[in-house]
């Protein structure tokens, strides 16, 4: 009797083999073989991509200038450096005068020296290279809201300046790295009232 299981079960594991080699002897050549390069897809004519080289201009130097309704930060030629600035509903004169007022107490910066001609104020300016970040509400029960982080906080230079804006208005606007512009801008326009 086992010579008959034997007979049945070769026939059967033969079969089985050729089922699961997925009868590749059976096929006499192989697709591959006969595939052909094709021609690459040609775009029609009119329906090439427009030009992208006058999204890579950068804007001249002035050209962001405050609008009554505010202002926008514009990044300098210089890398790391950025112009930012806010309105006053008042002349220049006026302006120049309650900046100067406003800067010399010491709170935003040390007053290095300042334009009347140029109605101009540089500043040096303690300021972090990043922004800094509220702790969470955890970490201020916690108690770990306190301790100050590793950047790099060095002086830096602020030049303030006020312009006219026209229709009896200025503008202050404040150059110099984006950290120390953004204290500066901030701190004057509390204190000022500034819009934009």
């Amino acid at each position: 009797m086992k010579k008959s299981s034997l007979a049945a079960a070769l026939p059967a594991l033969a079969i089985t083999g050729l089922l699961l080699s997925g009868c590749g002897m059976f096929r006499s050549e192989k697709a591959w073989q006969n595939a052909q390069q094709q021609s690459p897809l040609q775009i029609p004519p009119g329906l090439d991509t427009p030009s992208a080289t006058a999204a890579l201009v950068i804007p001249p130097p002035g050209s962001n200038q405050p609008s009554p309704n505010g202002a926008t930060a514009r990044v300098g030629s210089t890398p790391g450096m950025i112009t930012d600035g806010f309105i006053l509903a008042d002349s220049v004169d006026e302006t120049y005068r309650r900046v100067g007022e406003a800067l010399s107490n010491g709170e935003i910066g040390t007053l290095q020296g300042h334009d009347d001609t140029a109605h101009s104020y540089n500043l040096s300016v303690v300021a972090s290279d990043l922004p800094t970040e509220k702790p969470s509400f955890l970490a201020r029960m916690l108690g770990k809201g306190s301790s100050s982080s590793s950047t790099n906080v060095a002086p830096r230079v602020v030049v303030v300046t006020v312009i006219s804006s026209g229709q009896g208005s200025s503008a202050v606007r404040a150059q110099g790295e984006a950290g120390a512009v953004a204290k500066v801008v901030d701190s004057l326009k509390s204190r000022l009232g500034g819009k934009g």
